[in-house]
């Protein structure tokens, strides 16, 4: 895995992100094993406990599960990785939107903005 994190947002949720991604993106299944704590810690290049926290939120919210002699494993159709993608899809809108409107945007003039990037640069 690849692991880049920026400054503006805490870095276990970054990691979080980082998971939420590879589910949606079907890069991780169900029923998949996660590495250990430390070994992701240590590749990510954060502390145990950061990587400890992250793993204990997606838990929590039912993407990661933990079996006591096993390790964590992606969890079994909690969330669908097509629901997960489009949870991450409003995010990332509702994101773009707020920035947009900070900058003097209206909603409509950022979806204007975004159909010219769009045909512009793919």
């Amino acid at each position: 895995m690849k692991w880049e994190f920026n400054d503006d947002t805490p870095i276990y949720l970054q990691i979080m992100e980082h998971f939420k991604t590879e589910i949606a993106s079907g890069s991780m299944k169900a029923g998949d094993k996660i590495p250990s704590v430390r070994e992701l810690a240590l590749e990510a290049g954060v502390n145990p406990n950061t990587m400890q926290k992250a793993l204990s939120e997606l838990e929590r919210e039912g993407l990661l599960e933990s079996q006591r002699t096993s390790g964590r494993f992606v969890a079994d159709g909690v969330k669908t990785p097509e629901n997960l993608k489009n949870s991450l899809a409003q995010n990332l809108m509702r994101d773009f939107l707020k920035s947009m409107t900070r900058i003097g945007y209206t909603p409509e003039e950022s979806v204007r903005e975004y159909e010219d990037y769009v045909k512009n640069n793919m």
